[in-house]
């Protein structure tokens, strides 16, 4: 995959359903913007304390150094002006700004690389994701498997004692695969959703 080679900055997302790769794939860009010798700087909310506070963390245990913030307006201010890059994950829980945020850098000339999740469990649009995606120079949706039938799953489904959560539960829950697995649009089920 090309990316544009101009004086301006853009933004990029990588979103899809949890266990797709997003974190994953993120490394992956900053490693290639390290080994190309750019300057990157990399965040996630303080809300995402699932493996450690001060890396971003895949499933499969790829990890990267990060800052933890937050609100989405710390990371302007964070942001050194020699700065090439700048990785933000887990964008689905940052407040609205982080679209704001992530304009705000490109314009700057920065490349922004975000990733999160662009469905919530009940198969909703989750958060800014949304925004960003329609904002974004280039957006890169992630397929998992679905853990029940292994077609391409695009959904997350959380689970609570092993069955599906209802539609009324709290949208934000912290977890890994003790709490969810992918599932695609046949399998992902949502009690109670009208």
């Amino acid at each position: 995959m090309g990316y544009p080679r101009y004086n301006g900055g853009w933004v990029e997302l990588i979103c899809g359903s949890m266990f797709s790769g997003k974190t994953e794939e993120l490394i992956r860009r900053v490693k290639r913007a390290q080994i190309a010798k750019q300057k990157v700087q990399v965040f996630k909310p303080s809300v995402d304390t699932r493996y450690t506070l001060e890396r971003v963390t895949s499933h499969s245990g790829a990890q990267m150094s990060a800052t933890t913030v937050r609100e989405a307006r710390e990371i302007l201010e964070l942001v050194e002006s020699d700065t090439a890059v700048v990785a933000i994950d887990e964008a689905q829980f940052f407040d609205w700004a982080i679209a704001d945020v992530c304009n705000e850098l490109a314009d700057r000339g920065v490349r922004v690389i975000a990733a999160g999740l662009d469905m919530d469990f009940r198969g909703e649009p989750f958060g800014p994701v949304p925004v960003l995606m329609a904002q974004a120079e280039i957006v890169d949706k992630l397929q998992a498997i679905c853990a029940c039938c292994g077609a391409p799953a695009s959904r997350t489904q959380r689970l609570v004692n092993g069955k599906p959560a209802s539609y009324h539960d709290p949208v934000i829950q912290v977890g890994a695969a003790e709490a969810y697995e992918a599932r695609c649009r046949v399998c992902h089920q949502v009690p109670g959703k009208e």
